[in-house]
């Protein structure tokens, strides 16, 4: 997504590579390869497959029914928007795609309904534009899950280094930039920072945030040159980065005028339906939905940021939860000891154990072991006992921390023989590429991480090669078994068939059976797919990220 501009630092175009955004919705944004990018691009497609799950969108009771028409927040918003809205065609195009999807902006809207208070508010604090809030639907849908092969993560879709730049903390525990806190905060520090870099041109602002205020500024430095204006509209701009600007502006119109365009606005409530609730300390999440009285899953949707199964030790100690459990919630927390807040497991060491093997035994880390046991140092005696904190539940059950999301991915079937490699000293993507005759970047999707991310000592990686004893496609790919469906986030997508498809690479491509895409598109297997061709895949984005 964004790149500042540092002293020795070269700036690259961000969102072009990075934004999980719907990237040419006016095209119908077709899935390409099954990443991140492009599963998101895809959401923005016709989706007429009717897909229910329990976890995907989770919904909360966060709003009193009877109180829609006097207490909507979109009146407040309608209110403030001034940005000017040109006839400029690729304006157009974008706010015709969106008239045209009303169940699409009815499913971000209600994405959007336990946090767009809170960005409203915080925007108006700091006196900032009110089209600002709709930022996050043009970046991620308001998904705060949302991971591009480009590193960037979160609603607002933070590459690392801006991340930190602006207040994201982020470690093996937690991740500002899912925090949506920290992450609203940082973009409104961000967005004043290029509106300011700018001379107060927020269209330019807008623009940099998604390919980065270097490429703005030279192309900007261009007209110049040329005698050209050096408005947004007549710079030099990457495509995306020529439609990122029009898809807020598109946004903005329809939401100040929905009945010129025959649409009615997902009613969202104008008050506070979370509260941030100081914690104090560590905090095992499971607990911590159990005193709020919300499933594991629930608690964790409000609060992406969170990697693992607790709160981060060192902070920052701070659950978001709807309003009505807060009280409920702080009393249990008060009844609860220091000691309870976690699970603990005695463990006697081992002949070979040194405390790097024991953290990854315990998923848990090995400065929290040094602290509870009072360690100094990284000597342990066999024989002796240390006391670990444990997850309270089984892994799987936290089913949005980083372990559960990086396993789905590994689980995901792929063609060929599966190895297994452990990280070794001195490892890189493109020694193990060429140790297995496979790609880099194949291991990096495989395994649910970016091509840029540090490999880590220890780690498994799934690889997939080919194997020399090809069994039939066709039996392959309708052997898949997919994830459990309980735990699977549903979306319906558009993908536009390519030179050399076939039914068994596309199923293979989105984990989905080949009978699937035959009941889905009303299609015979035995007949050829045609390059342009439309299909219609319900896909399990959890193990497509």
């Amino acid at each position: 997504m964004k790149y500042l501009i540092l002293p020795v630092v070269v700036l690259l175009a961000g969102c072009q590579s990075l934004s999980l955004s719907e990237s040419n919705v006016a095209d119908n944004a077709q899935l390409e390869t099954a990443d991140a990018v492009e599963i998101h691009q895809a959401l923005l497609a016709d989706e007429s497959i009717d897909v229910t799950h329990p976890i995907a969108d989770v919904e909360f009771s966060l709003k009193d029914k009877k109180s829609l028409a006097e207490n909507n927040i979109w009146p407040r918003i309608q209110s403030q928007l001034t940005f000017d809205i040109p006839e400029e065609k690729r304006l157009v195009s974008q706010r015709n795609w969106y008239v045209k999807h009303p169940s699409y902006l009815k499913r971000v809207a209600k994405r959007a309904e336990p946090f767009l208070y809170y960005i409203v508010e915080e925007l108006e604090k700091n006196d900032m534009p009110i089209e600002l809030a709709l930022l996050p639907v043009v970046e991620s849908a308001f998904d705060p899950f949302a991971y591009s092969h480009g590193r960037a993560s979160g609603m607002w879709q933070f590459v690392p280094a801006t991340g930190e730049r602006f207040g994201m903390k982020q470690n093996w525990w937690y991740d500002g930039r899912r925090d949506i806190v920290a992450s609203t905060q940082g973009a409104i520090k961000y967005l004043k920072y290029l509106h300011k870099f700018f001379d107060g041109d927020w269209m330019l602002a807008l623009a940099a945030y998604n390919s980065g205020e270097g490429r703005v500024r030279n192309a900007v430095r261009k007209n110049k040159r040329l005698g050209k204006p050096t408005d947004f509209w007549s710079l030099d701009l990457p495509r995306e980065t020529r439609a990122y600007v029009p898809k807020l502006l598109a946004l903005a119109d329809i939401i100040k005028r929905p009945q010129d365009f025959n649409l009615t606005l997902y009613s969202i409530d104008n008050k506070t339906v979370l509260s941030q609730v100081d914690i104090k300390s560590q905090l095992d999440l499971a607990k911590a939905a159990t005193l709020a009285g919300l499933t594991l899953a629930e608690l964790q949707r409000l609060n992406p940021g969170f990697n693992r199964w607790a709160t981060d030790p060192d902070g920052p100690h701070r659950l978001l939860l709807p309003t009505h459990t807060v009280e409920k919630f702080e009393l249990g927390l008060n009844k609860l000891s220091k000691k309870d807040r976690l699970a603990w497991q005695r463990y006697k060491i081992k002949n070979g154990d040194n405390l790097g093997v024991i953290a990854n035994k315990f998923n848990t880390r090995v400065d929290l072991i040094q602290q509870v046991n009072n360690i100094k140092g990284n000597q342990i005696r066999a024989g002796k006992h240390l006391l670990i904190p444990v997850a309270a539940k089984s892994l799987d059950s936290y089913v949005f921390s980083q372990e559960q999301r990086i396993a789905k991915k590994q689980s995901r079937p792929g063609k060929g023989r599966k190895v297994v490699h452990t990280v070794k000293s001195g490892d890189n993507l493109w020694d193990i590429g060429q140790k297995y005759k496979v790609n880099g970047k194949s291991i990096a999707k495989w395994n649910g991480f970016a091509p840029r991310d540090t490999l880590k000592l220890g780690q498994k990686l799934v690889i997939w090669q080919k194997d020399t004893n090809k069994s039939n496609n066709s039996s392959y790919a309708n052997s898949k078994t997919g994830n459990n469906v309980e735990n699977a986030i549903m979306r319906n997508i558009t993908y536009k068939v390519r030179r050399g498809d076939s039914f068994a690479r596309i199923a293979d491509k989105f984990n989905v059976r080949i009978s699937d895409i035959e009941r889905w598109n009303k299609l015979d297997r035995n007949k050829y797919l045609q390059p342009g061709q439309r299909l219609k895949l319900s896909v399990d984005v959890t193990n497509n990220i």
